[in-house]
């Protein structure tokens, strides 16, 4: 007897029982189905990424040596516009994260109504361990093997964890030179001599911000006095940080790769900053105590910001968080594990598909000043990620109130219902 396998079941890569950050994101659309009414018919579309590519990226190293790293491209769904998504550089980069950040862009853009489909890319590679040079030409060596799939209407590629502003101008010029003309919207995030937008390099922390002003006014907690705890200090987490600081809050407690410092009356931000850029780690901070990294996550506080990488917040330590409200700066950092502990405690989560869409909202700008060279001011920019960050918010918010549902499953229900909505009015080609 034979068995033939159903139309609909996912290629083993794909499933979710092995495949880490990617199936997190599954057991998210799993629980978002059912309140896509008649739009539930396409949900397998969110489950196949619409496009992986790998690739192999060999350099010549600054000894005469040749070494490979491995290069990933996902666009995840593109029905409501090209791709849209950052590239990290970092040696524990796997196919499974870029997929699952790829799907949690195209949610993200959604959820902000950008219109943007979901995309992402990583090399798997120490960036530390590499000189400029090096890493220079691990960039152009990149950027031209996935050249084939991007473009300014197609696939955007953004700065992410240890990439910035040099290595976007790189890509640029890489793919400009492949194309035969500048195309200075073929990545976002870039110097201001090269089209980059202003209040680019804080918009991620912005936005996190703003939409963290926004839920604790629904939830009755105020920031002038608040504890905030932020895991992470890089551009995302110190930008909060000073935000939140500037507001009337205290930054009672950070922790980044190398270690966790405390302090009940609040850190200095601007001495620690300097701690930072000196010494490359807030360990050793001299006006604060050391922390084992295990107890950060039992910090008294209010408002924590995990800002770092994704799994953070565990079925582990969730149970440990003492804070009102968690606001996600970085992508994925709560298990869905986690989730389901911090709800039953009456944390309120605020997830990273809305929290951290700062940064993709004034990519969006930057790309559409490129498009037409004509660029704004910083308060024009800061104020239109401000407004569409609030209103956002608030429809995701309703949502969530009428459905008796996360802030988390509200997202993916707006988010997911505008890109089944585009896909629906599209159909099927051919």
């Amino acid at each position: 007897m034979t068995t033939t396998a159903s139309p609909h079941a996912l290629p083993s890569y794909l499933q979710a029982d092995h495949l880490g950050p990617w199936g997190t994101y599954l057991q998210q659309v799993d629980r978002v189905t059912p309140y896509l009414g008649p739009l539930a018919r396409w949900v397998e579309t969110l489950k196949r990424p619409k496009r992986c590519l790998i690739v192999d990226v060999p350099i010549l190293l600054d000894n005469g040596t040749i070494a490979h790293f491995e290069g990933y491209r996902v666009q995840h769904n593109t029905s409501r516009g090209p791709g849209k998504g950052g590239v990290r550089f970092h040696q524990d980069v796997t196919l499974s994260e870029v997929m699952a950040l790829s799907a949690w862009m195209s949610v993200k853009n959604a959820a902000v109504n950008v219109p943007y489909g979901g995309a992402k890319g990583g090399v798997r590679v120490n960036p530390k361990t590499l000189s400029l040079g090096e890493l220079e030409r691990v960039t152009r060596r990149y950027t031209s093997e996935i050249g084939i799939i991007i473009g300014p209407s197609k696939d955007i590629p953004a700065p992410d964890v240890n990439t910035n502003e040099q290595i976007m101008a790189w890509m640029m010029d890489t793919y400009s030179m492949n194309v035969g003309e500048t195309a200075t919207g073929v990545v976002t995030g870039k110097p201001l001599a090269l089209g980059g937008s202003l209040g680019r390099r804080d918009a991620t922390g912005r936005g996190v911000y703003t939409v963290g002003v926004e839920a604790a006014h629904q939830i009755g907690l105020k920031i002038a006095g608040a504890r905030v705890a932020v895991q992470g200090f890089g551009n995302v987490g110190s930008v909060s940080a000073r935000l939140f600081a500037e507001a009337g809050a205290r930054i009672v407690a950070v922790q980044d790769h190398a270690g966790t410092i405390y302090r009940e009356a609040g850190l200095d931000l601007a001495a620690l900053a300097e701690h930072v850029r000196l010494t490359g780690s807030v360990t050793g901070f001299a006006s604060a105590e050391p922390l084992a990294s295990a107890a950060f996550w039992q910090v008294p506080c209010d408002i924590l910001i995990p800002a770092a990488l994704e799994g953070q917040i565990t079925a582990a330590n969730a149970g440990l968080i003492t804070a009102r409200m968690v606001i996600e700066g970085a992508n994925g950092p709560t298990t869905p594990e986690a989730d389901d502990i911090l709800q039953e405690r009456g944390v309120l989560v605020v997830p990273d598909v809305i929290a951290n869409a700062g940064g993709v909202t004034v990519s969006y700008f930057e790309w559409v000043q490129d498009f037409s060279s004509f660029f704004w001011s910083e308060d024009e920019i800061n104020a239109r990620l401000v407004r569409i960050m609030k209103e956002a918010f608030a429809v995701i918010w309703q949502v969530a109130q009428d459905n008796r549902v996360s802030l988390r499953t509200a997202t993916f229900i707006v988010a997911c219902k505008r890109i089944l909505h585009a896909r629906e009015m599209r159909g099927l080609y051919p």
